[in-house]
């Protein structure tokens, strides 16, 4: 089985990021939307198993949670 690999694989990793960006310019939010979702499927099904999507999925709702303050 395969794990979800999380160092960067990039040559570019800003680059990559300008294309994603320059991608949306110009779509509406519905169309960008519907644009990342076709993303996703055709990236999912480039992993091609379940587990290894299930443990991107679980990492990207985790970024997602909102940080608590520390107290100091």
């Amino acid at each position: 089985m395969t794990t979800l690999t999380t160092e960067s694989r990039l040559a570019d990793p800003d680059q990559t990021y300008r294309t994603l960006i320059e991608a949306h310019r110009g779509l509406s939010d519905e169309d960008s939307a519907a644009l990342n979702s076709r993303l996703v499927l055709i990236l999912a099904n480039h992993i091609g198993e379940h587990a290894v999507l299930q443990e991107a999925i679980a990492l990207a709702k985790q970024s997602m949670e909102p940080v608590e303050p520390t107290s100091e």
